[in-house]
């Protein structure tokens, strides 16, 4: 497995920039790192965020069963994380990945497959 390069900060700076939610976490999102394309949301706290580093693979924190887990261990679908990046509040993670496979756990290529809300080339606006 390809290892990621040493963070560009200590780990001490990275996690003290974090501000995570009352539970701890802070949304990761994942985004295709060749074409920009936003894959998926989840959450990590920073045990999730030190397991990625060291592993190159992304790791998160799933809500609904307590439990870390790194993308792909069951289905195969791996996201290789190229580069990680902490939005301006400290409160949301941006994962560069090369996404190997669907993204989704529906087997769709990204989470955001769903119905389009609103667009701004409608004839009609919000009501």
């Amino acid at each position: 497995m390809e290892r990621m390069q040493q963070p560009v900060e200590s780990w001490s700076d990275i996690v003290a920039r974090l501000k995570p939610d009352a539970n701890g976490l802070v949304a990761a999102i994942a985004q295709q790192c060749d074409t920009g394309e936003v894959l998926m949301l989840a959450w990590m706290d920073d045990e999730a965020l030190r397991r990625t580093i060291e592993s190159g693979r992304a790791t998160y924190w799933s809500r609904s069963r307590q439990e870390y887990w790194a993308k792909g261990d069951t289905s195969g679908h791996i996201q290789l994380v190229r580069e990680i990046r902490l939005d301006c509040d400290g409160d949301a993670i941006l994962l560069r990945v090369d996404q190997v496979g669907a993204a989704c756990h529906t087997g769709e290529r990204t989470c955001f497959d769903a119905d389009v809300l609103f667009t701004s080339g409608s004839e009609e606006g919000p009501t």
